[in-house]
C-alpha cells in the first residue's frame, strides 16, 4: 500500500539508505539529508529530495525519521538547546530509530512534547540485510494515538511493528533483544574457532549449524561469513558495542546481573582496539583467535 505522508529522514547510514530507498520505492515522498553526501546520490536517483540543512528537511516535512548513531548528532540535527528546537520539532512528529540508553530518550521525548511536537521511539531490530529486504522488526513506544498514527508509514521498512508502551519502552526491548543477539554470534563465533582449531572441515561445521534446531536466519549469514572470513559490515564491531555498552549501563542502573554481556562486552572492545572496529560484528572471532595464540 503506498503512503503519501510527507515525509523527512535524516541519517543515510548503512541502516539507514536502504530503509529511506524502501519508503521511496513505496511512494512516499522523502527529503533527506546526510551530513556525508556520498550516500545520498542513490536516493537522490530514487527521487528523494535532498536538503541543504536539517532545518530544511524540518521546513518541508511534517513527520521526520531519525535514523543516527548517537545523542550528540540527534541534538546536532534537532537543534536541541538553541532556540531552532522548537521552531524544528513544533507541530512535528519526531521518530527516533536508532539506538541510544533509555534514559537520554525520555529526556528528548519530554523536551520534544513541551516545544509543541509529538516523539515516538521506534529502534529495530536487523541489521544490513533485513533493512535491504524491508524486514525490520520495529518496537514501538510513546503516546498510543501519535504510535499507531505511524505505523502504515512504516510498513515498506519493517516486516513487524509491536508496541510496547511508554517511552523508554520500546529502547528498554531493543537492549534486551540484543543481549540474545549479541551473546548468540558470540557464542557462534566462538563454536567456528574451536572448530576451525581443531582442523575441522568448515563447511561441515556451517552445515551442521544451519540444519540444527538452533539454526536461525541471523546464524545461517553469520556461519557462512565465518566460513568464508567474510567480514563485509552488516552490524559493525563500532555499533555493537555501543550497544553492548548500553545495555551494560543500563543493567548496572538496575542492579541487573549480565554475566554473559560482560564476557562479550570484553571480546567485542578486544576486537575494536585491535582495529577491526568497521568490520561486521563476526570479526570478534579475531579477538578469541588472539587469545589462543597467546596461550601458545
Amino acid at each position: 500500500m503506498e503512503t503519501h505522508m510527507d515525509v523527512g529522514f535524516i541519517g543515510i547510514g548503512v541502516m539507514g539508505q536502504p530503509m529511506a530507498l524502501n519508503l521511496l520505492r513505496a511512494g512516499t515522498p522523502l527529503t533527506i539529508w546526510n551530513r556525508s553526501p556520498d550516500r545520498i546520490e542513490p536516493l537522490r536517483a530514487a527521487g528523494a529530495n535532498v536538503a541543504a540543512s536539517p532545518a530544511e528537511v524540518f521546513e518541508r516535512t511534517s513527520t521526520v525519521i531519525l535514523m543516527l548513531a548517537h545523542d550528540d548528532a540527534i541534538d546536532a540535527v534537532l537543534g536541541r538547546g538553541t532556540p531552532q528546537f522548537e521552531t524544528n520539532v513544533a507541530r512535528h512528529t519526531i521518530l527516533h530509530m536508532g539506538t541510544t540508553s533509555p534514559e537520554y530518550s525520555r529526556a528528548l521525548a519530554a523536551d520534544i512534547r513541551a516545544a509543541g511536537g509529538a516523539y515516538v521511539e521506534a529502534p529495530v531490530s536487523g541489521s544490513r540485510k533485513p533493512a535491504e529486504a524491508g524486514e525490520l522488526v520495529a518496537m514501538l513506544a510513546g503516546d498510543a494515538d501519535t504510535v499507531e498514527s505511524i505505523r502504515a508509514l512504516l510498513k515498506p521498512i519493517c516486516r513487524e511493528t509491536i508496541v510496547c508502551g511508554p517511552v523508554p519502552n520500546a529502547l528498554l526491548m531493543k537492549l534486551a533483544v540484543n543481549i540474545f543477539l549479541i551473546t548468540t554470534v558470540t557464542g557462534l563465533a566462538e563454536a567456528a574457532h574451536f572448530a576451525n582449531h581443531h582442523g575441522l572441515d568448515m563447511t561441515q561445521f556451517r552445515a551442521v549449524v544451519d540444519a540444527g534446531q538452533m539454526a536461525s536466519s541471523i546464524s545461517r549469514v553469520k556461519s557462512l561469513k565465518l566460513v568464508t572470513r567474510d567480514f563485509d559490515v552488516q552490524a559493525s564491531i563500532t555499533d555493537v558495542l555501543k550497544n553492548n555498552r548500553l545495555i551494560a549501563e543500563a543493567a548496572r542502573e538496575a542492579s541487573v546481573a549480565s554475566p554473559l554481556l560482560d564476557v562479550c562486552y570484553a571480546l567485542f572492545s578486544e576486537t575494536h582496539a585491535m582495529g577491526h572496529d568497521k568490520d561486521d560484528m563476526i570479526a570478534v572471532v579475531r579477538a578469541l583467535e588472539a587469545r589462543t595464540a597467546s596461550q601458545v
